[in-house]
C-alpha cells in the first residue's frame, strides 16, 4: 500500500483529476471500486478495507482492487510522461514509433524522413541504444525503393554495436564503482581511489578514448567527489579536477546535446573548489552553471536546490551570513512536491548550522524540521552526513544551555557510531566527541590551558582543513572565547588562526 500511496503522491491536482477521468473511460462495470479506494488513499482514510468491503469478505479482494488501481496508475504515468516530455531524446523515439507506423502502412517516403530525423538526434545525443533500434528497423526495409545503400547501413549499424558495447562497458564499470562507494558508506571499508579506478579501467578493458565524453566524466567526477566527502578530504581527487577542468576546456562540438552532464560537472568542479576554500573560482563555475540552467526549464528546475546551497555556502564562508541565511530561507520556502527530499534535507541542516555558528536560536526550530530516521539518513544520505547531523545536534543543544539532552544525544550517538568510527579509523571525531563531553561535564574547563590546546591542535591535523570540519572545530574554540563560532570560523579561513 505504501508504494501506491507514493505514487498518488506524484500527482498534481490537475493530474488526479485526469487519472479519475482515465478510470471512467477504463471501468466497463458500474460495481467497479477502483475510483473509490483512490479517494479513500487521497484522503488518508485507515479504514480503507471496511469501507469498500463487508467484514465477511476476505482481504484477498481488496489487495486484488490495490494491485489493479497500481496498474492503472502506471499506465497513466506512463502515457502522460510520454506526452509532456519534450527532450530530444523522446522526439527521437517518436519519430521511430511514427516511422514505423508509416512503414507498416506503405507511407514509405515519408517514413523514412521520420527515422532520418530521428537519427540525427540519436547520433548527436549518443544514444546508442535508441540508434539500434532506428537502424535495426532501417536494415528490416532496406529492401524498399528508396532505402538507402544496404552495404552502407550495415556498417553504420556494426560501428554502433560497437559503440554499444563500449557504453555498455562503461556502465558496468560505473556499476561497480557505485557498489564500491557503498560498502565504504556503510560499512568503512578502506579503499585507495586512485588503484579502485585503474583496476576498474583494466578489469573492464576500458580505454582511454572511452573516458572522454561527457557521460563517462561525469561519472568519474561522481565516484571521486563521493570518496572525497567520505574521506573528508577534497585534495585527494585533484587530478580528476584538473584532467575535468582540461576536459571542459578542450571538448569540441556541440554541449547542448549534454546539457544534463555538463551542467553536473561544472556543478561538482564548483563543489569542490569550495570545498578546497577557493571560494573565487567555485563561484565562477556556479555562474558558467547557471547560464547553462537557464537555457532550460527542466534543467533549471532539476538542479536549482543544488545551486542555491553552494551559492549560499559561498556567501556564508567569505562573510556574507545574513544572504546566505536568507538565501536558504528563500530557497526551502518553493520547496514543491517533486523536489528530491535529500536535497531539502540538505538545506535545512545547512541553514540550521548557519544560524547555529552566528548564535542564533533560529537552529532550534531547523533541527525540529529535521525528522527523519538515523536509519534512512544513512541510507539516503550517507553515514558521514548522519554523523555530522548528530554531532551538530548536540552541539546546538549544549550551545543554548540544553546540557541534559545534549548528553543523551552524546551517549546515544557513541552507542550507535563508536564501533564505526573505529573501524574507519575517524581518531578526529572520537577525540573531537571527548572534548565536547569534557564541555558538558565541566563547563569551566574551557578555561584551562590544556583544553585550550588540546582544542587548537585539532586545526593543525591533516585532513581537517575542510569547511564543514572547521565549522564544528570553531564552535568548541568559540566555547573558549567571548566570540561566535562563525567569528572564529572566518578567522581560521584567513589563516588568522593559531593560538587563543
Amino acid at each position: 500500500m505504501n508504494s501506491l500511496s507514493d505514487l498518488i503522491k506524484l500527482l498534481t491536482v490537475s493530474d488526479k483529476k485526469q487519472f479519475k477521468q482515465f478510470l471512467h473511460q477504463k471501468n466497463k462495470r458500474q460495481d467497479v471500486k477502483n475510483l473509490q479506494l483512490f479517494n479513500l488513499i487521497e484522503t488518508d482514510d485507515i479504514d480503507r478495507l471496511n469501507k469498500l468491503y463487508d467484514s465477511k469478505k476476505n482481504k484477498d479482494a481488496y489487495h486484488a482492487l490495490c494491485k489493479r488501481l497500481q496498474d492503472n496508475l502506471l499506465i497513466f504515468l506512463s502515457q502522460k510522461t510520454f506526452e509532456n516530455t519534450n527532450s530530444d531524446a523522446h522526439e527521437a523515439l517518436r519519430l521511430l514509433v511514427v516511422g514505423r507506423f508509416l512503414l507498416e502502412n506503405d507511407n514509405i517516403k515519408i517514413a523514412f524522413k521520420c527515422l532520418d530525423n530521428a537519427e540525427n538526434i540519436a547520433v548527436q545525443l549518443e544514444q546508442f541504444n535508441l540508434l539500434n533500434e532506428l537502424l535495426l528497423l532501417k536494415l528490416q526495409y532496406a529492401h524498399l525503393s528508396g532505402a538507402e545503400d544496404l552495404e552502407i547501413l550495415t556498417a553504420r549499424f556494426t560501428r554502433n554495436q560497437l559503440q554499444m558495447q563500449r557504453e555498455a562497458k562503461l556502465n558496468i564499470a560505473y556499476a561497480f564503482l557505485r557498489q564500491q562507494l557503498q560498502q565504504i558508506h556503510l560499512n568503512g571499508k578502506v579503499v585507495n581511489l586512485t588503484a579502485l579506478m585503474i583496476a576498474t579501467i583494466r578489469k573492464y578493458k576500458i580505454s582511454v578514448q572511452d573516458l572522454m565524453t561527457y557521460k563517462s566524466v561525469y561519472q568519474i567526477l561522481f565516484i571521486a567527489n563521493e570518496y572525497a566527502a567520505i574521506q573528508q578530504n577534497y585534495g585527494l581527487i585533484e587530478r580528476y579536477i584538473n584532467r575535468t577542468d582540461q576536459f571542459i576546456q578542450n571538448k569540441p562540438g556541440d554541449k547542448q546535446a549534454y546539457l544534463f552532464y555538463h551542467i553536473s560537472i561544472l556543478y561538482y568542479l564548483a563543489n569542490f573548489y569550495l570545498r578546497q576554500r577557493q571560494f573565487t573560482k567555485s563561484r565562477s563555475y556556479l555562474q558558467k552553471m547557471a547560464g547553462l540552467m537557464e537555457t532550460d526549464q527542466r534543467y533549471y528546475a532539476l538542479f536549482y536546490l543544488r545551486y542555491k546551497l553552494l551559492q549560499a555556502l559561498n556567501l556564508f564562508f567569505t562573510g556574507s551570513a545574513d544572504d546566505a541565511i536568507s538565501m536558504l530561507q528563500e530557497s526551502l520556502s518553493k520547496i514543491k512536491l517533486s523536489s528530491k527530499p535529500e536535497e531539502v534535507e540538505d538545506l535545512r541542516i545547512c541553514l540550521a548550522m548557519f544560524l547555529a555558528l552566528c548564535n542564533d536560536k533560529g537552529s532550534l526550530k531547523q533541527l525540529t524540521l529535521l525528522t527523519r530516521t538515523d536509519a534512512w539518513y544513512e541510507k539516503k544520505m550517507g553515514m558521514l552526513w548522519t554523523i555530522r547531523k548528530n554531532l551538530m545536534e548536540m552541539l546546538i543543544q549544549a550551545q543554548f544551555a540544553n546540557i541534559d539532552l545534549a548528553m543523551s544525544r552524546l551517549n546515544s550517538f557513541r552507542r550507535r557510531y563508536k564501533k564505526y568510527l573505529l573501524k574507519t579509523s575517524e581518531d578526529r571525531v572520537l577525540q573531537f566527541l571527548k572534548l565536547v563531553e569534557k564541555y558538558l561535564l565541566q563547563p569551566n574547563v574551557v578555561s584551562e590551558t590544556s583544553y585550550k590546546n588540546a582544542v587548537l591542535s585539532l586545526l593543525t591535523k591533516e585532513g581537517d582543513s575542510d569547511i564543514f570540519t572547521l565549522s564544528f572545530i570553531a564552535w568548541l574554540i568559540a566555547r573558549c572565547e567571548k566570540q561566535t563560532a562563525y567569528e572564529v570560523v572566518l578567522t581560521v579561513l584567513r589563516g588568522e588562526r593559531n593560538s587563543f
